[in-house]
């Protein structure tokens, strides 16, 4: 993907954000509906993302977006290995609950059986790539001769699976939860992550230079995650607009809680860090992660 430097002429002052095509992130598309950003003079935009994680950290880097919603273990192995800019929020702070899933048509039942198959993957760096190898570490499985499918999306996993190319996939369970009640998937377990499940990730230019119209889109975001919390309709909404089942939305929503404030945890970013280096998925050990984040908690509109 080459940088679309036509960017700031077509689109002047406005601030696009990229982002997975999930649950997650309603309170981004409930705020540009609602023309919340628009009252406050901002202009921004949602790119939804099929490819996740990998696909964003390259869009960041090659500045095709201003700000991207990443998974954290993505964000930081991306920084870590090069990819500028820099965490400047949590967005959601629970855990994200991986579903380890095969086709419906496989012989394998069981999560202990996948051990030397091919995981499929929607790119290097990803979270379906990543947490692949977290659950092998966890199991006590050797990592270094994992092979790996790069499908590119859920899509993608979708035909490997079909076309027997990947055997076993990784992907958030909620979202999967369609084609696991539909017969196209078959649900084996899930690994849950032990850090915060997104942060918010801004390029560089966005950080050093436009940090006061940043601020002031998070803030807008805090206020919309806030309300969307304390919505007696919001699994009913959720649960409509992504073709989830209710009752799968309401075990989903309990224990989902999106940040509404400014504080950076770093120590749940440094676990991520230790994590990700212990098992060799970061280059460079020596970043800390002060280098990797930008506090805004103190700066006003």
């Amino acid at each position: 993907m080459s940088i679309d430097n036509s960017r700031n002429q077509t689109e002047g002052d406005s601030i696009v954000v990229a982002g997975v095509p999930e649950h997650f992130n309603l309170p981004w598309h409930l705020a540009i509906e609602l023309g919340q950003f628009e009252d406050r003079g901002l202009h921004v935009s949602f790119d939804e993302v099929h490819g996740g994680t990998g696909e964003m950290s390259q869009r960041l880097n090659q500045g095709a977006c201003d700000v991207a919603v990443v998974l954290t273990e993505g964000c930081v192995a991306a920084l870590l290995n090069g990819v500028g800019g820099r965490i400047v929020k949590a967005y959601v702070d629970s855990p994200l609950l991986w579903g380890i899933h095969v086709s419906a048509k496989s012989e394998i039942t069981l999560a202990d059986q996948i051990k030397d198959l091919r995981y499929a993957i929607s790119r290097p760096g990803s979270g379906s790539h990543i947490m692949s190898i977290v659950d092998a570490a966890e199991r006590d499985w050797s990592t270094e001769s994992m092979r790996f499918v790069e499908v590119g999306s859920l899509k993608g996993a979708r035909s490997a699976l079909e076309k027997n190319d990947a055997d076993v996939f990784f992907w958030e369970r909620f979202t999967t939860s369609p084609l696991v009640r539909s017969g196209e998937f078959r649900w084996l377990a899930d690994r849950a992550a032990d850090w915060p499940a997104f942060v918010i990730c801004a390029t560089e230019e966005m950080v050093q230079n436009r940090s006061a119209e940043l601020r002031s889109m998070l803030e807008i975001l805090n206020s919309s995650c806030s309300h969307l919390m304390h919505s007696p309709d919001a699994c009913e909404t959720i649960a409509r607009r992504y073709n989830i089942d209710l009752d799968a939305v309401r075990e989903w929503f309990q224990m989902t809680r999106w940040n509404t404030g400014f504080d950076l945890d770093r120590s749940s970013f440094k676990s991520v860090k230790h994590y990700l280096s212990r098992l060799g998925i970061v280059a460079d050990h020596s970043r800390e992660i002060d280098e990797l984040c930008c506090d805004l908690s103190n700066m006003s509109r």
